[in-house]
């Protein structure tokens, strides 16, 4: 079973990418091994605390989408956060988050129907609580501008109107000297598995 410094070892480092003064963190080759792709979806699951899971493209993607498939996971709902032209939407439906980077102004975009399909947790304070997963945090300018938008919604469901919580922020990694924790953590928690 994969470790989570056998994990950390596999990751690779590309200085100057995608501009200079940007130490490009890759963590495709942790794609290259089942065992070691299984065992770090198992952990990430362990850090998932609620039915809906939110992520970035593209590799976002890669990590929380499989977190549907563990079996008494908890994972029921993913809600999918992609780049300009990249997701088809009714009218009204498309959210446009903008985003400050390390690497300049960017913008995603999700779809509130998405919202809709989300498991709300019920009880003394109603709501539909989301885990915001992302395979870096470096500055945490992504993260943030998800966490702002989707805490601004109000979906209607079957138990009544009900607001949209970020419950945490979940990370593979992060570059700890950038201070994205410190910002997210005034949102909700912040785990992240490995740090740099």
């Amino acid at each position: 079973m994969a470790t989570i410094d056998i994990i950390k070892e596999q990751i690779k480092f590309y200085p100057d990418f995608p501009k200079k003064g940007i130490n490009f963190i890759d963590v495709l080759p942790l794609l290259s091994n089942a065992e070691t792709f299984s065992a770090l979806i198992g952990e990430i699951s362990r850090h998932i605390h609620s039915a809906n899971v939110a992520a970035p493209e593209a590799r976002g993607f890669l990590f929380a989408a499989p977190l549907l498939l563990i079996k008494d996971g908890g994972v029921e709902n993913f809600i999918a956060f992609r780049k300009n032209g990249k997701l088809p939407a009714a009218e009204n439906d498309l959210v446009k988050v903008t985003i400050m980077k390390e690497y300049g102004d960017d913008s995603i975009y999700f779809r509130v129907s998405d919202l809709e399909n989300a498991r709300p947790t019920l009880g003394g304070d109603p709501a539909i609580e989301v885990s915001i997963f992302d395979d870096i945090l470096a500055t945490g300018g992504t993260a943030e501008g998800m966490a702002e938008h989707l805490n601004a919604q109000v979906i209607d469901t079957e138990y009544g109107k009900l607001p949209v919580r970020v419950k945490e922020f979940v990370f593979l990694a992060e570059i700890a000297d950038l201070g994205g924790k410190e910002r997210l953590g005034q949102i909700a928690p912040v785990t992240s598995l490995i740090s740099f």
